[in-house]
C-alpha cells in the first residue's frame, strides 16, 4: 500500500479552495436571478408609466376635439385602453 505524500491538512485546504469556475458560475446565477427579480418590477413599472402616458394623450386629444362624434374621436385619438 502506498501512502499519500500530501499532508492531510494540505489536502483539506485544496478541497476548500474556491475555484475561478465556481465564482463565475455563482456570478452568472446571481445575474440571472437579479434580472428576473429586478426585471419584473421594472417592467411592470415601465408598462404602468406607458399606460398612464397613453391615457393622458388620448384624454388631451379628446378634450381638444370636443364636439366630434365618438367614431371620429376613436379614429383621430385612438382608444384610451
Amino acid at each position: 500500500m502506498e501512502r499519500s505524500t500530501v499532508a492531510p491538512e494540505h489536502d483539506h485546504h485544496e478541497r476548500e479552495r474556491i475555484r475561478r469556475r465556481d465564482l463565475l458560475n455563482s456570478l452568472l446565477i446571481g445575474v440571472a436571478l437579479g434580472a428576473i427579480l429586478l426585471g419584473a418590477p421594472l417592467g411592470w413599472f415601465a408598462h404602468r408609466l406607458y399606460v398612464q402616458q397613453r391615457m393622458a394623450q388620448v384624454l388631451l386629444c379628446r378634450q381638444q376635439n370636443f364636439g366630434l362624434s365618438e367614431s371620429q374621436l376613436q379614429a383621430q385619438c385612438g382608444s384610451p385602453l
